[in-house]
């Protein structure tokens, strides 16, 4: 049986450098204002949808598991946004969001549940 104790991380004698500093160019972001907007507009409608399942889930308006994709929105964006066309996607748990960011009626989603 090992008595010692555990050691601590090794400390970093520089500061990790940010990626977001380092993929830009000349300070310019390396996506247009409406690739950001169309982002944040997945993103938005993905966290709201997501709210009101869990909503009506407490309200045992529908009954099963409800695990909710709230804090993972940008993964899917991000997803989305490198997929090529003929790229599939199965999703298995926590997918509500995805037919949303693919473009599926927010009610028919809602249906589904």
């Amino acid at each position: 049986m090992a008595t010692s104790q555990p050691t601590a991380p090794a400390k970093r004698k520089t500061p990790a450098k940010s990626k977001a500093k380092a993929q830009t160019k000349g300070g310019k972001l390396p996506h247009t204002k409406d690739t950001y907007m169309r982002w944040f507009r997945e993103m938005y409608l993905m966290r709201k949808f997501e709210e009101r399942c869990g909503q009506l889930y407490i309200q045992q308006k529908f009954g099963g598991f409800c695990h909710l994709y709230i804090g993972q929105e940008a993964v899917l964006s991000g997803m989305n946004e490198a997929m090529r066309p003929t790229d599939r996607v199965i999703t298995a748990y926590r997918d509500h969001a995805h037919p949303l960011v693919l473009g599926t009626d927010p009610k028919l989603v809602m249906a589904e549940l």
